[in-house]
């Protein structure tokens, strides 16, 4: 299976977990513009905005908040960050033997314990612990089927948790773990997948995880753009059809964010269309059956990630791309433009005043409402 990427999508440095198709060349259809005003952070209850320097100019994809004060995150060239201080300071670290790697997800668990999943074809894709700190670390999981590529995991406990993949052969090779140290295959568990269905492995949220067995994947670059959901910690999964754009190898679902049991976000896009605005965001009220668009985010090019601000009013959300980044306090019908923030791939929040975006040449922003 090739993993090659349109012109468009490699010149913004994105890189898809899925096979995408680079035989269209025409230039892309501009969409019209959000109907939303682009109202900048001069609302009175915008967040306010702190660079924090991570020790490192490796791009950053994946952010992990264990509390206000706790917080990983990881990118490429093996290389993870961690601060206990709240963002004062980070310590920046390689994982030996894992140089070559895209770390596009992490899981932290506390100040010492911490899960990193590197994407890739392959040997390639596997998944490392530590439990002190980063001095050392241990390989979990390392993937020995050529055509399938990992993408993102989520966790319900430190030791329970899911990771997600691309179909290999009509069959999602998700793989779980009930101990936090060994994984399981219960791709049998999981629906049909339609023909070249894959998750996109931008910044680690194509799946989450909420209470003790709810989660929710996103998947993309198929005709229908769908969400597989659990309610039963990963045992039976029913598949749902979503209204974001989606039909071609390099569109659908790309982040997927849930604050209780039933309401939801989605963000995604066309990443083979990085200067468009399309119809990008959706949300659930019925734990992730039906879907319906939000307003337009008041960027161009796809969503990589979005999150809810935890802590805050439940309907919050701050969503992030390459094109730029917004925050919304109604669920996503309105948007905020968040001004001068762009190459941002992932955000996440420990609280209203612990959030985080990370992105390329290793920056973080702290997001504090």
């Amino acid at each position: 299976m090739l993993r090659t990427l349109p012109a468009a999508v490699a010149a913004t440095g994105v890189v898809a977990a899925t096979t995408l198709c680079c035989s269209d060349t025409s230039a892309p259809t501009r969409a019209a513009a959000p109907r939303t005003a682009l109202v900048a952070s001069s609302a009175a209850s915008a967040p306010t905005l702190t660079p924090q320097q991570s020790g490192t100019t490796n791009r950053l994809q994946a952010i992990s908040p264990v509390s206000p004060r706790v917080a990983w995150a990881s990118g490429v060239g093996g290389t993870y960050v961690v601060t206990t201080d709240g963002g004062a300071t980070w310590r920046a670290g390689v994982v030996p033997g894992a140089e070559g790697l895209q770390f596009r997800d992490v899981e932290g668990v506390s100040e010492t314990d911490a899960y990193l999943m590197s994407a890739g074809s392959g040997t390639a894709s596997r998944i490392y612990k530590t439990e002190d700190g980063g001095a050392s670390w241990s390989l979990q999981f390392q993937n020995q089927d050529p055509d399938a590529f990992y993408d993102c995991f989520a966790f319900w406990s430190p030791k329970h948790g899911l990771t997600m993949s691309d179909a290999v052969n009509g069959r999602f090779p998700v793989i779980r773990t009930l101990d936090g140290v060994t994984w399981q295959d219960i791709g049998d568990r999981l629906p049909v997948a339609q023909s070249g269905e894959a998750a996109f492995a931008a910044s680690g949220t194509c799946i989450t995880a909420q209470g003790g067995k709810r989660a929710w994947i996103a998947t993309g670059a198929a005709a229908q753009a769908r969400i597989l959901a659990t309610t039963d910690g990963g045992e039976t999964w029913a598949a749902y059809d979503t209204p974001i754009v989606q039909g071609t190898p390099s569109s659908g679902g790309l982040s997927v964010d849930f604050r209780d049991p039933l309401h939801g976000i989605l963000g995604g896009g066309e990443l083979a269309a990085p200067g468009a605005f399309a119809d990008d965001v959706a949300r659930s009220s019925d734990g992730g059956k039906t879907w319906r668009l939000t307003s337009r985010v008041p960027f161009t090019g796809a969503v990589f990630g979005l999150s809810y601000v935890r802590g805050l009013a439940q309907t919050t959300v701050v969503a992030t791309g390459p094109g730029g980044a917004a925050w919304s306090p109604d669920e996503g019908d309105t948007w905020f433009s968040l001004p001068g923030v762009a190459n941002y791939w992932a955000v996440a929040f420990a609280s209203p005043q612990a959030g985080w975006l990370v992105g390329t040449q290793g920056r973080i922003l702290k997001v504090s409402f």
